[in-house]
């Protein structure tokens, strides 16, 4: 029986923090332990979308493979590769362009969040969609792990395959959310907002040292209350401190709390810090060593881009001959 096909990925945006590296990076290395086939990518065709300075752009797309690596993602175990290394992604959005209507498009929650934000209201941004569903229907993807955030995608990326088999003939599967247990991380001194590069003072970034680690947890926003609680509705700033614990240490939220119970934010925070900082530490020792051997990380890169693109291709080639290409 073929294994069951996984596929999900990461935007190269700036540096990467503790958000991004709970909400996929960790889970997708757990993943790995699952028998599972797995594609990770770099998803760097969809990180164009917003104003970028080109240097900078191939810094930051080598930085994310180096994060990626050093968190656990094994070469071995998983094809990782950048998206724009496997043209069949781009190619394969255009014809899905043709089956969901710009209405759909133009409702998609993150598009009038992003537009709301200031980012430039490109064509890009508006089909960014289609090339995420691209980029898993593409694999015949039987799973996508997300978050809550990302279900009105999945629910597009599925509307999509139903619209293209629907006119051309049955082509692809429809995948299912691989719901993840890791919170949604805010930012620590304003919890009604997520943890953003934006803005640095409430963010963790994987690269941050100890002193910078401990100096944030220990002003992050916490309430009026005198111990540790958990209750996101009526108490946000704590809840999220103790969401990003139980993330750390694999504990529920109820256990952090019946830890702490009696303790106040003092002692609650100096063991966060700990525990972040010894969390992240041999995930910054790993990278120190491959940020020495970027030919190394580039040739994974290659490596996961050749076994991917025959896959792709052969996938492409079949939509595009439904469609009535020759």
């Amino acid at each position: 029986m073929p294994k069951k096909i996984v596929v999900s990925g990461i935007q190269p945006s700036g540096k990467l923090h503790i958000g991004n590296y709970l909400g996929m990076i960790k889970n997708a290395v757990e993943i790995q332990k699952e028998d599972y086939k797995r594609f990770y990518f770099l998803a760097d065709y969809h990180s164009l979308t917003e104003r970028y300075d080109p240097k900078a752009k191939r810094d930051e797309i080598m930085d994310l493979a180096i994060d990626m690596l050093a968190a656990g993602i094994d070469p071995k175990k998983s094809v990782l590769f950048a998206q724009s290394h496997v043209p069949a992604h781009a190619n394969l959005t255009w014809l899905f362009n043709t089956v969901i209507s710009v209405g759909e498009l133009s409702r998609m929650v993150e598009y009038k969040e992003k537009v709301s934000q200031g980012h430039p209201a490109n064509a890009g941004l508006l089909t960014y969609p289609t090339l995420m569903a691209a980029d898993i229907l593409i694999y015949n993807a039987d799973f996508v792990p997300v978050g809550e955030d990302q279900r009105q995608h999945m629910e597009l990326t599925r509307t999509v395959a139903r619209n293209f088999n629907n006119r051309f003939g049955k082509t692809f599967k429809e995948p299912k959310e691989l719901h993840t247990k890791n919170p949604r991380v805010m930012s620590l001194n304003n919890p009604e907002k997520k943890m953003s590069k934006s803005q640095p003072s409430g963010c963790i970034f994987l690269s941050d040292s100890p002193a910078q680690i401990k100096k944030k947890v220990m002003s992050a926003q916490t309430d009026s209350h005198k111990e540790v609680g958990y209750d996101p509705q009526k108490r946000p700033a704590i809840s999220n401190l103790v969401e990003i614990y139980a993330a750390f240490s694999g504990m529920t939220t109820a256990a952090v709390v019946k830890k702490y119970k009696g303790k106040g934010y003092a002692n609650f925070k100096k063991d966060l810090a700990k525990l972040i900082i010894d969390s992240l530490k041999p995930l910054q020792e790993n990278r120190k060593k491959l940020m020495k051997t970027p030919k190394k990380v580039i040739k994974i890169l290659e490596d996961g881009a050749k076994a991917a693109n025959p896959i792709a291709n052969k996938k492409l080639a079949e939509a595009q001959k439904k469609a009535g290409l020759i």
